[in-house]
């Protein structure tokens, strides 16, 4: 689900929801219960959880070193 940003439009508060895309986008504010205009964000960024697939699948290989006759 993604996070929406909020701004009351009369006393400013800033807030965000954890909005399903068919929920009702008007919401009212929590401090003191007027409209709220919803504001367009640049959205969340990338998180990775645990280890990450790029250490473990796609890494590459080490090189075998070459052996040099001496």
């Amino acid at each position: 689900m993604p996070t929406y940003e909020f701004k009351c439009v009369d006393c400013g508060h800033l807030f965000e929801r954890l909005l399903s895309i068919s929920d009702n986008s008007k919401q009212k504010c929590p401090v003191c219960g007027k409209n709220t205009q919803r504001l367009i964000s640049s959205g969340a960024g990338l998180i990775f959880k645990g280890s990450g697939f790029y250490v473990n699948d796609y890494r590459k290989k080490e090189k075998p070193e070459k052996k040099t006759d001496e």
